[in-house]
């Protein structure tokens, strides 16, 4: 199982220049060797792209995307990893969605696809990024 990262989503259906080819590459491999799913907080990311909830849930059954529930042990050490992020200085207060997703990977010991591994590195060092 990976669990995949919006941005991963949004290069794809908004056939971003710059990222869409490797995202594109990257999520096939994935689905390849696994599946892949989405949590409730990468499903709310996805909707804006969306006019109604029937058009998220078809792009989710199009892409094989398995819908996976958020652990509550991923949500106490998301909150405990943004609570660092703020000791360290961090002054962003709309991190908490990537901290779910970092912490939902941990505590469910699946990888993560993403191109933005940065914070994922820094709060959630034994995860295993899929990544540019």
């Amino acid at each position: 199982m990976t669990l995949i990262d919006s941005n991963i989503l949004i290069d794809i259906w908004t056939q971003d220049p710059t990222w869409k080819q490797w995202s594109s590459d990257a999520f096939a491999k994935c689905l390849a060797d696994g599946d892949v799913g989405i949590n409730p907080v990468i499903y709310s990311e996805i909707s804006l792209g969306f006019a109604t909830e029937s058009d998220v849930e078809a792009a989710v059954k199009m892409a094989g995307l398995t819908k996976l529930q958020l652990p509550f042990s991923a949500a106490f050490s998301a909150g405990r990893a943004f609570q660092l992020y703020r000791k360290r200085g961090g002054t962003r207060t709309s991190t908490l969605p990537d901290f779910l997703i970092g912490a939902h990977s941990e505590v469910a010991n699946i990888s993560l696809l993403t191109r933005d591994p940065s914070g994922y590195r820094s709060y959630f060092p034994n995860i295993t990024l899929i990544s540019p």
